[in-house]
């Protein structure tokens, strides 16, 4: 199960919002070991497309090693669909490489840039295999 205050699960879908008709794209960052989402990074699509991302390799590089020094891992790695279900595609799987990330999807086929209907979904990638988990939406985390 994944747990994201709704502060993140807004910022997440702003985000998606804002690039439709091009997929948006990011991380949350969290301190190792924690599964704790805290730390919102938007990344830029460098593909520039309604239908497959790509993050910048200098802006990633950047990321993991600002991660290292912070002692954090990518907790939730997302991405937007923008005509299609939030569910991942063979390309998605593909680049699924951080076995214990969450995976969320945002569809915004049917509100595009608007406020409206959406889809939020997450799921484990783990050597091809995709499994859907609860997302569980908090004011905030417990201490």
């Amino acid at each position: 199960m994944l747990t994201l205050t709704r502060e993140l699960r807004d910022r997440i879908l702003a985000h998606a919002r804002a690039d439709h008709p091009d997929e948006a794209c990011g991380v949350v960052a969290g301190p190792a070991g924690t599964d704790r989402p805290e730390r919102f990074v938007p990344m830029l699509n460098a593909a520039r497309s309604p239908t497959f991302y790509e993050f910048d390799s200098t802006d990633l590089l950047k990321l993991y090693r600002e991660m290292d020094d912070r002692d954090e891992e990518p907790v939730v790695i997302y991405h937007s669909h923008t005509a299609t279900e939030a569910y991942p595609s063979r390309t998605d799987i593909t680049y699924a490489n951080e076995p214990h990330a969450h995976y969320v999807l945002v569809s915004t086929a049917e509100c595009g840039n608007e406020e409206g209907p959406y889809s939020f979904r997450s799921y484990r990638i783990v050597e091809g295999e995709i499994t859907e988990e609860e997302v569980h939406i908090v004011e905030r985390y417990e201490e």
